[in-house]
């Protein structure tokens, strides 16, 4: 096995460990107030590019001639949003709810993108990659508007207004989920052969998600160490984040299967974009939050290397019953 397939292979445990050592490693250093204010400050800066990057490099691969909907994309949407929306109307006529955390947790497990990575998994398990990739622009554009729109109202600032807060977050999620898709889509009029060799980069792609997941697990254990939370909060987070992933594939792979298009619905569904899940977390909910989308992060791959496994397994039986 060579080192490169083998970082491959392991690159969720690799940048989990990562990530938690990392953190403690750093504030074990004798290290002064300054140097972690400068890293925290770096971290908040660093991971929406490595988001903005990874998703531009996936839309480069994009051909809008073969993107088309399908009346599962519709229900999916409507789903996702729809669950969205309805809990954080639930938060914003029960704001001091003792599940309000709990409840912010499901919030960004559902409403976050399908993962940049979700297409490579979907070809693997004989699914339809342009179907995915279609879902993939969707949700990015219906999580764009509909972050801007409802978190000011389900964790207001206390120091802006709602509409100063909303237009906030729109300058920090508009540019990070639109933006790589507007960007590539003009590059490919523009300069097409460039678009076609930044599109062959996609281990750059790779890379990128890895050290972002590392920057976002060690968020995720800063937030961990530093929670006043209840213990007991804390699980919930994580039972909340399972429960969401659980249900999504199930749910994505059931309305699927009324389209013969099962593997892609489960996997458009079930598949998030965990860094941005983590990033949305600690940015505008409470970092505590961002515990959800770190453990997503574990049950999605875990259910992914099963899938695969599966799969795997079964292809020298359909090769027999072929012959």
């Amino acid at each position: 096995m060579t080192l490169a397939k083998f970082l491959r292979d392991w690159t969720l445990i690799i940048a989990i460990l990562a990530g938690i050592a990392g953190y403690f490693i750093f504030t074990w250093l004798p290290l002064g107030r300054q140097v972690h204010a400068l890293a925290h400050d770096t971290m908040a800066t660093l991971q929406p590019m490595l988001i903005f990057a990874m998703l531009f490099l996936t839309f480069c691969k994009v051909d809008p001639r073969h993107l088309r909907v399908c009346k599962w994309h519709l229900w999916l949407l409507l789903i996702q949003c729809g669950f969205f929306t309805a809990i954080g109307c639930v938060l914003i006529l029960m704001p001091h709810s003792g599940m309000r955390v709990i409840l912010e947790g499901a919030m960004i497990c559902l409403i976050c993108p399908t993962a940049t990575a979700g297409a490579v998994i979907t070809r693997k398990l004989g699914g339809d990659v342009n179907n995915i990739t279609t879902y993939t622009v969707m949700i990015n554009l219906a999580a764009a508007v509909l972050i801007p729109s409802l978190v000011p109202l389900v964790h207001p600032n206390p120091q802006l207004s709602a509409l100063s807060s909303a237009l906030l977050i729109l300058c920090k999620v508009f540019p990070l989920l639109l933006f790589p898709l507007l960007s590539a889509m003009l590059l490919r009029v523009l300069c097409p052969s460039l678009t076609q060799r930044l599109a062959s980069y996609q281990d750059v792609s790779f890379y990128l998600w890895a050290i972002a997941l590392t920057l976002a697990i060690a968020a995720t254990t800063r937030s961990i160490a530093h929670c006043t939370v209840e213990l007991s909060v804390q699980l919930w987070l994580v039972a909340v984040s399972l429960a969401c992933c659980i249900f999504q594939f199930w749910l994505g792979r059931k309305i699927g299967a009324r389209y013969n298009d099962t593997i892609t619905a489960g996997q458009a569904f079930g598949q998030k974009n965990t860094v941005l899940a983590i990033w949305i977390g600690y940015t505008f909910f409470t970092p505590i939050t961002a515990i959800a989308g770190g453990f997503y992060s574990i049950w999605h791959n875990v259910i992914n290397s099963y899938q695969l496994y599966e799969h795997k397994k079964s292809e020298p039986l359909k090769q027999e019953s072929a012959s």
